[in-house]
């Protein structure tokens, strides 16, 4: 079953503002003429009117009794009626004929068999990409209003979906089931018992979550991999299923425990398993890029942090060879050549061989000159080749592609590959390394005699650099991943968008020729610039300094006034006391947000008194208490097992988001968020929070201190948190600072 908050079924609201009242239920002038000429009597014409406004709100007729006062009152103040006339009727004749008269009117059929197959049919194609039974019931009330049919009860069309869900996705179990040979199917189910040794299932292991980035644990993660891809090729079996019912099954597998799988039909069993298995080998490529992204980043850094060692400790034979270098001088400046008695060159062997002789000042200087312009290159290997046998390991679990035409890398990353069991010093130059910086062809290239050579260290701490680069330009792909897949696999193609531009440019107020297009944009970025230039005198926040970068200033705080204070004290003293859990029930009648929290399944929650433990879930985790230390101060109301079986099982990340999205579209209906402004401008601002440091996101931040993640958050001139998404410290904050809404 599906909760009928869970879906888009239309109900009456809990409460009505004046605004909605008038815009909505107010009777136009054809509507009241359209009831005096239908019906007679006040009481009738009334009744009438209140379901014709209704029913165009809800698309069905409700009962009398499920009408909500303020709606008739509404209704009946604006038809100057007396209070004693009463919305009802004495018998069902009037309230049939009334209703046949509203379907006219409104030019809406009855709900009758064709609409039926229509629903069905609906339904029955939506479930072939989709999977939530809440979702399936949107798009059959969708197709019926497109249609212009009445909605049946909502109990009629939660059994028709229930019904048809639950063939399409036996009849893909089956088809699934048939694909596979009796020994692989025993291999599938065989992780789902007990290992002899670890006591615990393999199932567990499909769920494993990635560590922070070290070199041990990318190790473990490789062989977590090819553990993976020797359950063998998953993507063919599931040919015939959808990203997105994929997505959903592998949820729904990953919050339950073996034995809990145990319980389901062999078919749904089979495929529950194969979509977890699928979703953790994608999951599992795009960590490894992560973390391969991360250690060699840190790589760079340990490099460019040896520079800076070297060039202090060289500080002082710098300043050791320019006094050489001076006293060279002196000797040249001191005796002119036409006047000199003594052989210069020998002069200058004198102001040498004190400081080590030309020899000892020729290796000083070379040994700087090495690292001359920042070039910290040279230094990378030292760091690079502990990792050196892992990163090759890397190359052999994932399959790299290139997205452009430019293939060179990619045949470097193959070449070296090829040759990583070679410990010769070079290589011979046969390979395009046009991808190559200048710093980097420096370093590559050596003469040795005639011919040319590439230097094997060099090659492929420069190989793994830019495949690095180009990872994260998605200029190379990695084959079962999603994270860094290849983009235009993941674009619609462009068929289907052709026919949706005029549409899309008209909704967005663009132009949908090219031209047009063009001097839209020009026009828009040009004024925008005008008037930011405009500003710019008045602006007491922003100065660009002497180098012409802009700097924005700290605000200066200032003191509340006497009245403000005044103010503040009243409202202080007004002000109810209340703690936060009696703020999530009041703030949950409003807007009923935990309607979305449920089973991954998109069945209703089993729970015992569900909307209490959602709320206190919601406390613990938003105070960041976690649950042991929430039921402690509970004591006894609920214990930490319950409140982590609601998080784990009945939450996630795209729930939380759908009841923020409730929460802020109540909170914008109020006055107060209009004064403090329109709602065009946002900031961002972020707040670190501690984390589990063996995890992927977890890093150390040098401003704040200890490991842990920034939440960054899009607050608009409103006070409305509008967007919010988790970073790891490493991230360029510079990117969220500030964002301006048009």
């Amino acid at each position: 079953m599906t909760s009928i908050e869970r879906t888009a079924y239309p109900r009456f609201k809990r409460q009505f503002t004046t605004k909605e009242l008038t815009e909505i239920y107010t009777p136009t002038k054809s509507e009241i003429a359209f009831a005096y000429n239908t019906t007679k009597g006040e009481s009738n014409i009334l009744s009438l009117l209140v379901i014709l406004k209704s029913f165009q709100r809800l698309g069905c007729f409700p009962l009398i009794a499920d009408i909500p006062l303020k709606i008739i009152n509404h209704i009946r103040s604006h038809l100057k009626l007396a209070l004693d006339i009463v919305v009802g009727y004495e018998n069902n004749k009037t309230m049939y004929r009334h209703r046949t008269a509203i379907r006219e009117y409104l030019q809406v059929k009855s709900f009758n068999q064709t609409a039926l197959h229509l629903a069905v049919s609906a339904v029955n194609e939506s479930a072939q990409v989709m999977d939530n039974p809440a979702d399936l019931m949107n798009v059959a009330i969708a197709e019926l209003i497109k249609n212009r049919y009445e909605l049946p009860g909502f109990n009629t069309l939660n059994r028709l979906v229930r019904r048809v869900r639950n063939v399409v996705n036996q009849n893909l179990f089956n088809l699934l089931l048939s694909r596979l040979n009796n020994d692989y199917k025993q291999r599938l189910l065989d992780l789902l018992d007990n290992h002899p040794v670890e006591y615990r299932s393999l199932y567990n292991n499909l769920k494993q979550l990635p560590k922070r980035p070290t070199r041990n644990h990318l190790n473990d993660l490789i062989v977590h991999s090819i553990w993976l891809d020797s359950l063998g090729d998953i993507k063919p079996l599931l040919a015939d299923m959808t990203a997105a019912k994929i997505q959903h099954f592998a949820a729904e597998a990953r919050v339950l425990d073996a034995s809990e799988i145990k319980e389901f039909n062999l078919p749904k069993r089979i495929t529950l398993i194969l979509c977890l298995i699928y979703s953790a080998s994608v999951m599992t490529r795009d960590n490894l890029v992560e973390m391969f992204l991360k250690k060699m980043q840190l790589i760079h850094n340990h490099a460019k942090r040896e520079l800076e060692l070297i060039k202090q400790r060289y500080q002082s034979t710098v300043e050791k060879l320019l006094g050489v270098f001076t006293n060279v001088l002196q000797v040249l400046v001191d005796e002119p050549p036409e006047v000199q008695t003594v052989d210069p060159v020998e002069r200058v062997n004198q102001v040498l061989i004190p400081s080590g002789g030309a020899e000892q000042l020729l290796t000083e200087c070379e040994a700087i000159n090495a690292y001359k312009g920042n070039n910290y290159f040279p230094l990378l290997w030292q760091f690079y080749k502990s990792h050196r046998s892992t990163f090759f390991r890397l190359l052999g679990a994932l399959k790299f592609s290139s997205t452009t035409n430019e293939q060179s890398v990619v045949k470097a990353l193959n070449f070296i590959l090829e040759n990583q069991s070679r410990r010769g010093q070079f290589f011979n130059n046969n390979i395009d390394l046009d991808f190559a910086s200048p710093q980097w062809q420096k370093l590559l290239f050596v003469e040795q005699g005639n011919k040319t050579k590439i230097v094997r260290r060099h090659l492929e701490v420069c190989v793994f650099s830019y495949l690095m680069a180009e990872l994260r330009s998605g200029d190379i792909c990695v084959k079962g991943s999603e994270n860094y897949a290849d983009h235009r696999e993941q674009l619609l193609p462009w068929s289907e968008c052709l026919p949706l531009i005029d549409q899309y440019c008209k909704d967005l107020g663009f132009a949908s020729d090219a031209v047009g297009n063009v001097y839209q944009l020009k026009s828009l970025l040009t004024d925008t610039a005008c008037l930011v230039d405009a500003g710019y005198p008045d602006n007491r926040q922003l100065v660009i300094n002497d180098l012409g970068e802009p700097v924005l200033k700290k605000s200066v705080r200032h003191d509340l006034s006497p009245s403000a204070k005044v103010l503040l004290e009243a409202v202080e003293e007004r002000f109810p006391e209340r703690n936060l859990i009696d703020i999530l029930r009041n703030v949950d009648y409003w807007t009923n947000f935990t309607r979305h929290f449920g089973p991954m399944s998109g069945s209703d929650p089993k729970l015992e008194r569900a909307t209490e433990r959602y709320l206190l879930t919601c406390f613990t985790y938003g105070c960041n208490l976690g649950p042991t230390q929430a039921a402690r101060h509970m004591r006894g109301t609920v214990t930490s097992k319950e409140i982590s079986f609601v998080n784990r099982r009945h939450v996630s990340v795209d729930k939380l988001n759908a009841a923020l999205v409730d929460i802020i579209n109540r909170y914008n209906v109020l006055k107060l968020p209009s004064i403090w402004g329109d709602g065009t401008t946002a900031a961002a601002d972020g707040t670190k929070y501690e984390l589990y440091e063996e995890n992927l996101l977890s890093e150390y931040h040098i401003r704040y201190g200890g490991y842990g993640g920034i939440a960054y958050h899009h607050v608009s001139d409103t006070y409305v948190a509008l967007f919010s998404h988790f970073i790891s410290c490493g991230t360029w904050e510079a990117v969220y600072i500030t964002i301006r809404f048009s």
